[in-house]
């Protein structure tokens, strides 16, 4: 929030804990703050006039659009009237800056853009002020509408004009989308068919009562996605679920690793083409079904590899599912110590060892292998109030594409390498416990 407040001022200083926040570049830097270098297809397009200011640029790893809009100051995560102006507006621009009536998906895919307005008496859907619902811009002004498209027309289509090299890139990129939309479209109505099929009695998905999408169900936010591996973990997993707000989706085996293949492989793969529809994030995370998708998996080679795979395929399909705050992993206890009275579950060496210093005489010490060896009624401790989750979070230095190259690309001699420098046997890791 004090970041927003310092890019939507710029020029102001604010100083929270000792530290402080200041940006002279307003909305530009709030997208570099969001997007890394390596990532953009060009320099970012700063435009600023009276009450409105705007900035934009092309991703090259994320395939969904991306949107940070503001009203009056105000952070409007849902969008609303301005937002749909925006976009509107893109399109409209691009079509008449190259002449062609490209698809509208086409031109926005993989956009990343800030906009920020000013209006006299805006009208919020909502008491939180998070999307706008007014179509005016204040008295004798025109309507929010028409004042970002004119001021988008002129603007963009000027900078355009004196930036070539932006104007083919963008040019190029959306030929590409179109030629990857158009090997999509017969693949994508078998998969979407056989997805709805598949829905109805879906094998790999035990559904929750509330979504994201529950507007008006206060536990909304509760609402959690289980990825599990094999059957064992899915049944300990359901059994001890809440099922108003906790669904399980299990995995058959190691899903396929993504790296480097096109979207395609999303819809031909049905494990994949099933988890796309249970999130339901084809078309965007606008319309995400859970507010958290929870990969749970053994604590084992096996299981650390089923999570690196699941993670590319978020990262290479899917980024902004992480940039949102809504992956995780799964803690799950190593040990269980007890006596015949007291029952504690570790989930580390330093832990197990201050268990058994806790309990008198020689306590039983039970290493879980896997999920599936943890009792239903064991498992409703580690996914109820006291549930351990690891958040997946990307760097805002971090290249995705340099991030995936490395681990799941074919530079094997190179990972090995990395493994052996930094390898860490069990007691490395009690003595940096202590």
């Amino acid at each position: 929030m004090i970041k927003n407040y310092v890019y939507l001022n710029t020029g102001l200083t604010i100083i929270f804990n000792g530290e402080k926040y200041r940006s002279e570049n307003g909305l530009k830097d709030l997208l570099n703050e969001n997007i890394a270098e390596e990532s953009k297809l060009f320099p970012i397009i700063h435009l600023m006039e009276d009450d409105i200011e705007v900035a934009l640029t092309y991703s090259k790893s994320q395939y969904s659009e991306e949107y940070h809009s503001f009203v009056n100051g105000q952070h409007t995560t849902q969008g609303g009237t301005h937002q749909n102006a925006f976009r509107e507006a893109i399109v409209k621009t691009i079509r008449e800056f190259f002449g062609k009536n490209f698809d509208a998906s086409d031109i926005r895919k993989s956009v990343v853009c800030a906009i920020s307005i000013k209006v006299m008496e805006p009208v919020f859907e909502s008491q939180t002020k998070t999307k706008l619902g007014s179509t005016e811009m204040g008295a004798d002004l025109p309507t929010v509408r028409t004042f970002i498209n004119d001021f988008v027309k002129r603007r963009l289509d000027n900078y355009l004009h004196r930036n070539p090299e932006t104007a083919e890139k963008i040019q190029k990129k959306i030929i590409q989308a179109e030629k990857e939309r158009k090997e999509l479209s017969g693949i994508r109505k078998i998969a979407r068919e056989r997805a709805k099929k598949a829905s109805l009695h879906n094998k790999k998905l035990r559904d929750c009562r509330i979504h994201l999408s529950d507007m008006k169900k206060n536990d909304r936010l509760d609402s959690t996605l289980f990825i599990t591996e094999g059957d064992s973990a899915s049944g300990s997993i359901t059994k001890s679920r809440d099922v108003n707000t906790q669904a399980v989706f299990s995995l058959k085996g190691k899903p396929l690793n993504s790296y480097g293949l096109s979207k395609k492989i999303v819809y031909e793969n049905e494990e994949f083409n099933l988890l796309q529809a249970a999130l339901n994030i084809e078309d965007g995370i606008e319309n995400l079904r859970y507010n958290n998708i929870v990969i749970a998996t053994d604590a084992d080679v096996d299981g650390m590899h089923i999570r690196l795979l699941l993670i590319t395929f978020f990262l290479q399909f899917f980024p902004e599912v992480i940039k949102e705050g809504h992956l995780y992993i799964l803690e799950t206890p190593l040990f269980r110590v007890r006596d015949k009275k007291e029952t504690f579950y570790c989930y580390s060496e330093k832990e197990k060892q201050e268990a058994m210093n806790n309990l008198r005489g020689k306590p039983e010490v039970t290493r879980f292998k896997g999920l599936g060896e943890i009792s239903p009624n064991e498992f409703v401790h580690f996914i109820g109030k006291d549930i351990r989750l690891d958040p997946v979070m990307l760097n805002k230095d971090t290249s995705v594409e340099k991030l995936l190259e490395f681990y799941m690309g074919k530079n094997t001699p190179e990972r090995q390498k990395f493994i052996i420098n930094n390898l860490k046997v069990e007691l490395d890791l009690i003595e940096e416990g202590n």
